[in-house]
């Protein structure tokens, strides 16, 4: 009997031993809930719709062909035309330039994805891609509220615009703007790096962003929630805010003047900013609600919104300086007849 009570008594003691050992906050690092990180990122393409994917991928083309090739004509006619290296075609061909990088930089691996069914993406390229993404968001928001700050100085100080924004200031105007989007956005992938990602590696967007790739990690995320709020609200938040302003003054100074032509031709002048604005910012408000109070909507919400958002911009851009920009209209119409001319020779000669 005394032996089975001491293998009894030696029973448990190992048992309250390791206990004690799987209570403990920092235990066997067999049972640590996470000790890997995701070398690769699952992208989805449209839930419920996967059979469709390759269908799918040709409106994406023409959709990613019109941003191309709208907003290489803007940038090329504000370069080559000396009439229109005026501040206000200098801001549009610079969001023409952005529009274009930023299509770029997520186009090709949607299309890869909805075609050849490619949902994976390292995770350096993740990074690079979520980079991209923002830092040149930032840096439109920032061409925008420059381009407000040239509307109000032209109708509200139009003998000090000369004076107030000339090419010199213009360049570093522009330059500003680039390296105030990269510098405050630089941090963002050193956040997601130090993170751990050990469950679901399956993002909710085609391409990669902050807050959803965020939102994978097992760790502690507060300073990517405070840094990544912070520096919406100091960019976007703060050029919003000015913008608004510029507007809110520049209304204030139409309303005085004393006949309805002039108001309707200073109003004019604004049409198109205005457009790109809308179109720049009602569909970011529109994924951030979405986001914020749409977790029991269907997932193809989700990704619709943020689709429309990343696609819109980059095609509505070049159509609006297009069709309410005079001169870039005038200059493209001229283009085209040339270039018809040229071809109906071609034929007549053959």
């Amino acid at each position: 009997m005394g032996g089975k009570h001491e293998v009894f008594w030696d029973r448990l003691a190992d048992c309250q031993c390791d206990l004690t050992l799987s209570s403990a906050p920092f235990s066997v690092p067999a049972m640590s809930p996470c000790n890997f990180t995701h070398t690769t990122f699952v992208l989805i393409g449209i839930p419920g719709l996967e059979e469709a994917h390759f269908w799918i991928g040709f409106p994406l083309l023409s959709v990613y062909a019109v941003a191309v090739f709208g907003n290489c004509l803007v940038v090329f006619i504000v370069r080559t035309e000396h009439s229109l290296h005026a501040p206000m075609y200098l801001f549009l061909c610079m969001l023409a330039a952005i529009d274009l990088a930023l299509s770029t930089s997520t186009m090709p691996k949607i299309l890869a994805l909805f075609w050849f069914d490619s949902r994976e993406i390292t995770f350096d390229a993740c990074m690079a891609q979520m980079f991209f993404i923002h830092a040149l968001t930032a840096t439109e928001s920032t061409i925008l509220l420059a381009m407000a700050f040239d509307r109000y100085v032209a109708i509200c100080h139009p003998l000090h615009h000369a004076a107030v924004l000339n090419n010199m200031v213009t360049a570093q105007i522009s330059m500003v703007a680039m390296a105030r989007g990269f510098l405050f956005f630089i941090p963002l992938p050193l956040l997601i790096k130090r993170l751990a990602f050990c469950h679901s590696s399956v993002l909710s967007h085609s391409y990669c962003v902050h807050q959803d790739v965020m939102k994978l990690a097992y760790a502690d995320t507060l300073p990517n929630v405070v840094y990544g709020l912070t520096a919406i609200l100091l960019v976007m938040g703060v050029d919003a805010l000015f913008i608004s302003l510029s507007y809110f003054l520049i209304i204030q100074t139409v309303l005085q003047l004393p006949s309805k032509s002039e108001r309707a031709k200073a109003f004019g002048t604004c049409v198109s900013h205005v457009v790109v604005v809308l179109a720049f910012c009602v569909p970011l408000i529109g994924l951030s609600v979405v986001h914020r109070f749409g977790n029991s909507l269907d997932p193809i919400v989700h990704v619709l919104m943020g689709d429309v958002c990343l696609l819109l911009p980059p095609v509505i851009n070049p159509i609006i300086c297009g069709v309410k920009t005079k001169q870039i209209r005038t200059r493209m119409l001229a283009m085209f007849k040339i270039s018809c001319d040229k071809n109906f020779q071609a034929v007549g000669g053959k």
